[in-house]
């Protein structure tokens, strides 16, 4: 039997919403989401941890670059767990990196760090963890996309509206940077 809370942001949850309270969760029950061909799975936000950090998972097949973006007070982190993640992370004084991510490597992006991925091959899962002073960002998957009871991946594309993009990135501390131009040769698929 798996218990459910009632949440502010969903009907039902399977992570309860005050702090300081142990659970456990069976793989993948968490809060769920579609956003473009992904999957993303919310196991502790800002409810569970006083705004600390955020635990989640993503899923995704072989895709397009997720668009580059920043965050000003949130520090991320991607540890691969299956597959690939192509990472692209430019410093403060603008230097830029990339790195192909397979199971087992991780990757630290620092507040205000541009950055950008794209997964590598199909079956790809993330796990990522954001932390920082302006609180933590998990809700944002599911109100720029669209929450989800499914377990896999969306059947078709889950694209943002115009007005999403218009107003859910600057509530969730995302800044996308649609004219960054990214130097490095993995930016282009051979």
């Amino acid at each position: 039997m798996t218990i459910e809370f009632a949440t502010r942001y969903r009907r039902a949850s399977r992570i309860p919403a005050e702090p300081g309270r142990p659970y456990f969760i069976e793989q993948g029950e968490g809060d769920r989401a579609h956003l473009f061909a992904d999957l993303v799975t919310v196991y502790a936000g800002g409810e569970q941890t006083e705004n600390a950090f955020n635990f989640f998972t993503c899923e995704g097949p072989k895709g397009d670059i997720i668009p580059a973006h920043l965050h000003r007070d949130t520090y991320e982190v991607f540890y691969v767990t299956q597959g690939a993640v192509r990472l692209f992370v430019e410093d403060t004084d603008g230097n830029q990196q990339e790195r192909l991510l397979s199971a087992g490597d991780f990757g630290f992006v620092p507040k205000n760090c541009p950055h950008a991925y794209r997964m590598e091959r199909h079956f790809t899962r993330v796990v990522g963890v954001a932390a920082g002073p302006g609180g933590t960002f998990e809700r944002f998957f599911e109100n720029m996309g669209a929450a989800t009871e499914e377990f896999g991946l969306p059947h078709r594309p889950v694209v943002p509206t115009p007005q999403a993009f218009a107003t859910v990135p600057e509530r969730y501390d995302v800044q996308f940077l649609p004219e960054h131009h990214w130097r490095t040769p993995g930016v282009e698929r051979p």
